[in-house]
């Protein structure tokens, strides 16, 4: 089955007791057990509910893994796959991840005992020098949040397994429309639910998914123990999401792939991140592990003192956090998403205070383009 059809009747797509092709919401928190100390698939909706599992054994298939797992958020998700280690334990991360991994690494597990080392997780020789006798794992992002880093996801699942250590892969910006890490020899995927493959900008939920039994378990029994479990509302509506992955996906880097040749050939734009550019550092590389390269684009001003007057004077595009929604947003990491990160690690990392993140929506390109020109027309008057 093509993965566009399995996006659509993968996992559990339709109700096993009335065939209807929308799996039901199930809103409720308990079931009858017919005998005591017996119960059926079914005994709590924090430990298991219908309409969640329908979700959990999509995203497993999709990603190839033998498990799936939804939280209350894509945090959540990666709270639980973090708590399969214990004090002492030391992981690898990527110098550019996601803000909000970097808080719950720095301000909750670190204070328990867990211990981190960020380094540009491209090269190999970077991570040899972070490993220690604790080193338990190696995060990746892959394309990276927000500088579009391009990991190669097969060599270092394959240093990692040569050091025993657990490959954890965010495949938030890419989606298993675009890559598969599984495939790639990673041993956990972590999905932000709320992004790409909500697609509307309508929800908050996490996923997770592996290959390894053993992992399963333990995760699974984490998710139960934490309880942040996605709800039965949101489970359905991700579902319902995911069934438009590939024609939004397409769509999302169609767009994506004319913004970014637009802010190239701009003269107020410094420097454009876009996997999809031939002299983007990890092009080569996206085109051999991913179907395709995106929706996502950073870019830099030439002025930085102008990126708030420039933001704030679209239209079209939205100026919020979050991203993968069918609209257009755009933000300032430095600002909004990776504030929480100090900002002499922000700029080592090279996420500097004018750095502009934008998630192209599936409007009319026309439109975005003239939004972007209306802003850069602003910047020009205001000299």
């Amino acid at each position: 089955m093509h993965l566009s059809t399995k996006l659509i009747h993968g996992g559990i797509s339709e109700d096993p007791l009335t065939g209807a092709v929308s799996v039901p919401i199930y809103q409720t928190s308990t079931y009858r057990q017919k005998k005591l100390g017996q119960p059926g698939e079914f005994e709590y909706s924090r430990s298991g509910n219908p309409t969640r599992l329908a979700l959990e054994e999509l995203i497993a298939e999709l990603e190839g893994g033998v498990k799936g797992f939804a939280f209350g958020s894509g945090l959540a998700a990666i709270h639980t796959i973090l708590s399969l280690f214990q004090p002492g334990d030391h992981l690898i991360l990527g110098d550019d991840v996601y803000g909000g991994t970097f808080r719950l690494l720095e301000k909750v597990f670190k204070p328990l005992g867990l211990s981190y080392t960020m380094v540009d997780s491209r090269e190999l020789s970077q991570l040899e020098g972070a490993l220690t006798d604790h080193t338990k794992a190696l995060y990746l992002e892959s394309p990276s949040n927000p500088l579009l880093k391009i990991i190669d996801l097969e060599k270092s699942a394959a240093w990692a397994k040569e050091h025993d250590l657990i490959t954890i892969v965010d495949n938030t910006f890419a989606t298993p429309y675009l890559q598969q890490p599984l495939a790639l020899g990673a041993d956990i995927v972590v999905h932000s639910g709320t992004k790409y493959l909500g697609g509307h900008s309508d929800l908050v939920a996490g996923l997770a998914t592996t290959n390894n039994q053993e992992l399963a378990e333990r995760i699974g029994f984490y998710q139960n123990s934490v309880g942040g479990v996605l709800g039965p509302q949101d489970s359905w509506l991700l579902q319902r999401g995911i069934k438009t992955l590939a024609v939004r996906m397409d769509a999302h880097q169609k767009n994506a792939e004319i913004i970014a040749n637009f802010l190239v050939n701009h003269s107020a734009v410094a420097k454009v991140y876009y996997p999809g550019l031939t002299d983007h550092p990890g092009h080569e590389i996206a085109a051999k592990q991913m179907r395709g390269f995106g929706g996502m684009v950073a870019f830099e001003l030439v002025d930085e003192s102008k990126v708030a007057n420039f933001v704030e004077s679209l239209e079209v595009i939205t100026l919020a956090e979050s991203l993968g929604g069918v609209e257009s947003l755009i933000e300032v990491p430095a600002v909004m998403t990776h504030a929480s990160i100090p900002k002499e690690k922000r700029e080592i990392s090279g996420i500097r205070d004018g750095l502009i993140r934008l998630s192209v929506g599936i409007e009319d390109i026309t439109d975005l383009q003239e939004d972007l020109e209306r802003a850069f027309s602003v910047l020009n008057e205001e000299r």
